[in-house]
């Protein structure tokens, strides 16, 4: 089997095994503290902060890359087995299909059990928006629109980036990531500073969001046989947006046959977000667990088309 294939394989095995533990360091949490200070400094230097913001980007998520090829080189440098052991390591920092999992079925057993002030408390950990107010159905919307997005963005596309340029390339892509979560120009402070931490996000996750739909909706075929809703939905509300994130949302609207989308507060500040599937079945507790099954699938699926991938790319070479 390809070496790259057999390190992303452990590194995801790694991952479902450990999770991201709070004790071990991670590399996304020294790459926040990065881009505050770098944020820091770029805006004194500049004071257009459309120009601050491409310098935040080239910092960020150029030094990630060099640091993680050149982590990668000379681990090489010392032997094979330590390159490999570097690049499953760095690559496992990448993958978050356990954390996911771990951070969301709190949520699920707190609606289970009736309290919602819980449910409420466990969600505000996995979204950005106001969660004191949510009713039942918005805690629930909030979960599996989380699932979905997050398939994305902490799966597919980390598995798409390492399968093109190994663990170097996955990093980058976690910088850019990070950048966009921190800087992206959803309010005033950031709106012409994070416009190219956005902008670059967003490129980089379009290919992998379209991927994730397919992933999402062979699951759903697996488990409900909602394959063709999935896709259906996903293309017919998810996609007029040209929002990556509302086309993965979309694609699980289709295959757990609910609704999402709607109106969410951030700061006390109302966003509206485009309605996404069909209502045929309520948003209750149990549809947080089935979205966690359906990531679940979808992420072995990917993962799978990987190996199929980079087989077939070793074969014609």
């Amino acid at each position: 089997m390809d070496p790259l294939s057999v390190r992303i394989g452990a590194a995801y095995l790694t991952d479902l095994v450990v999770g991201d533990p709070r004790w071990l360091p991670h590399p996304v949490r020294w790459i926040g503290g990065s881009i505050q200070r770098a944020e820091a400094v770029w805006r004194v230097w500049l004071k257009n902060e459309h120009w601050a913001g491409l310098g935040l980007v080239a910092t960020i998520a150029g030094g990630t890359l060099a640091a993680a090829a050149g982590l990668v080189w000379a681990a090489h440098r010392l032997s094979p087995a330590a390159g490999a052991a570097i690049e499953i390591l760095l690559l496992f920092f990448c993958f978050s299909t356990r954390d996911l999992a771990i951070e969301t079925l709190p949520v699920a057993r707190a609606l289970e059990a009736g309290d919602l002030p819980l449910a409420r408390k466990k969600v505000s950990w996995i979204v950005g928006r106001d969660t004191r107010a949510l009713s039942e159905p918005e805690v629930v919307r909030a979960a599996v629109e989380t699932v979905a997005e997050s398939t994305m963005d902490g799966i597919v596309a980390p598995l798409f980036y390492a399968a093109l340029g190994g663990a170097p390339l996955a990093c980058l892509y976690k910088a850019v990531n990070t950048l966009d979560s921190m800087v992206g120009f959803r309010s005033a402070r950031y709106l012409r500073l994070g416009r190219a931490a956005a902008t670059l996000d967003r490129w980089m996750n379009c290919l992998p969001a379209h991927l994730t739909v397919f992933f999402l909706a062979a699951a759903g075929q697996l488990i409900r046989g909602t394959g063709v809703r999935s896709l259906r939905v996903a293309y017919r509300d998810g996609w007029p947006s040209r929002e990556n994130s509302y086309l993965t949302e979309a694609a699980m609207a289709g295959v757990l046959s609910v609704q999402v989308g709607g109106e969410n507060f951030y700061q006390g500040v109302p966003a509206m977000t485009p309605r996404m599937g069909d209502p045929d079945r309520p948003l209750q507790p149990p549809r947080v667990i089935e979205s966690l099954r359906v990531m679940g699938i979808a992420s072995l699926l990917a993962l799978a088309a990987v190996f199929i991938t980079r087989g077939v790319w070793a074969w014609l070479r």
